[in-house]
């Protein structure tokens, strides 16, 4: 028997919502253990996807339909491809795991983990919807948890970085409905259906247009230089395991954006604005590279680390070469995995220290060999090193550049170089030196916070020893949209 297992994808987590806030309050083991059972069945869900996926079409699959507003036409209408099928499994497996590492939350858990499974379904649903008035829905149902998860549970700033990342949120948004709204009217029939819309031509101008109020929306979440500054604040506040989905997950909703709607509807529009893309990558990359290596908040420098990693994701879509568009999604993919791991490693740390000033460290490997060495093998992994999943998908990125815009590439290499720099400093300020007498007590990392970094680290490993275990879900859609654009799918 067929099951919608979409649509299971993403009211899984709201019947979990809907358990939690009929449990009692204090009930905190079972809260936890309600909320771990659902992410678990949901990453089942997502592996079993995984595992009956198609791997020679382009096409849409598992697709759902069902009239919804017919006044405005407006359908519930899911779908995967290769280009959202990742994207879900990296939903679920993170949702999976933050849960466990937010074990920690002692205060108002029942409302923590109904607002986190909330989050969960606008995060799935984002990923899942192709009608564009059903994805706006989504879109903006993930604001609401995200800010009270901030702003509640959050640390000494934590209303601030809620608000300011609520308002820049919201502004984007705003931008991006016009553009949904535009592409509604101008659309014969009209329709918010994305496939549909995909058939429509418009205008060189209209495309121009449309293209940038939905770029305004989408490069806030990414977020893309100068779109960025958000982000620090909100990553420094959030409880770790928020960070995680937010690094893992939200910043990937931007540039999912770009390949879902924006290139496959307004391809001359996408073409047009390319090199500005590729401009403001390579100044991303850049300049987060600089304002990381200048940090002491260990967080605020992995927050700063995500500017400066997808800009690679922002450069691989301005070439529109199948080799730098499919080094760009698996850079989301990659990304979402070594950061995540980061940001857990911080709390872990956090949680023991109670600081997370670098300078205030040294010599913790003595004291916490096995966090040590988790810390270094995440780190090499960010800065690129072969064999390992970020080399992959930067130098594919690099790759496919190369051959549009070479000096754009040479100067993204500045990029990895600076990668380098400010990952081993501060492997050198926490790890190496002489051992601070303050931290002689410090106790290594426990078996569950193993459990929540383990998963991570075996899909580095494995996608940079062998990428083809990921490359191929993704290969053949990314092949039809550098069609649809006018590259060589070659």
């Amino acid at each position: 028997m067929n099951i919608p297992i979409l649509s299971w994808l993403i009211f899984l987590p709201l019947s979990g919502m809907l358990i939690t806030l009929f449990l009692p309050r204090g009930r905190h083991n079972t809260i936890r253990a309600v909320a771990t059972i659902i992410t678990g069945l949901t990453l089942l869900l997502a592996l079993r996807l995984v595992c009956i996926f198609d791997l020679n079409t382009s096409q849409m699959q598992f697709v759902e339909r069902a009239g919804w507003i017919p006044q405005l036409n407006v359908f519930y209408h899911l779908g995967v491809d290769g280009i959202s099928l990742l994207m879900i499994f990296a939903t679920a497996l993170l949702s999976f795991l933050a849960c466990i590492a937010s074990y920690g939350i002692r205060e108002r858990v029942k409302e923590y983990f109904a607002l986190y499974l909330l989050l969960e379904v606008g995060m799935m649903g984002t990923f899942l919807a192709l009608d564009l008035f059903l994805f706006y829905i989504f879109w903006e149902v993930v604001l609401v948890p995200m800010y009270f998860l901030i702003g509640i549970w959050g640390g000494s700033r934590k209303e601030y970085a809620a608000i300011k990342f609520f308002l820049y949120t919201l502004a984007g948004s705003m931008f991006m409905l016009i553009g949904i709204l535009a592409l509604f009217f101008a659309s014969n029939p009209h329709t918010f259906n994305m496939l549909e819309l995909g058939q429509n031509t418009f205008t060189l101008r209209f495309q121009q247009i449309i293209f940038l109020a939905l770029f305004l929306g989408f490069a806030i979440k990414v977020p893309i230089f100068p779109f960025h500054t958000w982000l620090p604040d909100a990553h420094v506040e959030a409880p770790t395991p928020i960070s995680v989905l937010l690094a893992g997950v939200l910043l990937k909703m931007g540039a999912y954006g770009f390949y879902r709607i924006s290139y496959p509807i307004l391809p001359e529009g996408a073409r047009w604005f390319g090199p500005a893309m590729g401009v403001l990558a390579v100044i991303g990359i850049i300049y987060g590279g600089f304002v990381a290596f200048a940090q002491k908040d260990f967080k605020k420098m992995v927050a700063y680390s995500s500017v400066s990693h997808m800009g690679f994701v922002l450069l691989g879509l301005a070439v529109f070469t199948t080799t730098g568009m499919n080094g760009a999604l698996l850079q989301m993919f990659n990304h979402a995995m070594i950061t995540g791991g980061l940001f857990l490693l911080v709390g872990v740390l956090y949680d023991r220290a109670h600081t997370r000033d670098l300078d205030a460290f040294g010599g913790v490997w003595v004291k916490m060999p096995v966090y040590g060495g988790i810390l270094v093998f995440i780190s090499l992994a960010s800065l690129g090193l072969p064999g390992l999943a970020g080399f992959v998908s930067e130098f594919m990125v690099l790759l496919g550049s190369f051959a549009v815009y070479r000096w754009m590439t040479v100067a993204a290499c500045v990029g990895i170089l600076l990668a380098a720099a400010y990952l081993l400093y501060m492997i050198q300020r926490v790890l190496l030196g002489k051992q601070n007498p303050k931290w002689s007590q410090l106790k290594d990392i426990s078996i569950r916070e193993i459990i929540t970094l383990l998963p991570l680290m075996i899909l580095i490993l494995a996608i940079g020893v062998y990428p083809k275990m990921i490359l191929q879900y993704m290969t053949p859609t990314i092949q039809a949209l550098v069609g649809v654009l006018g590259g060589n799918p070659a």
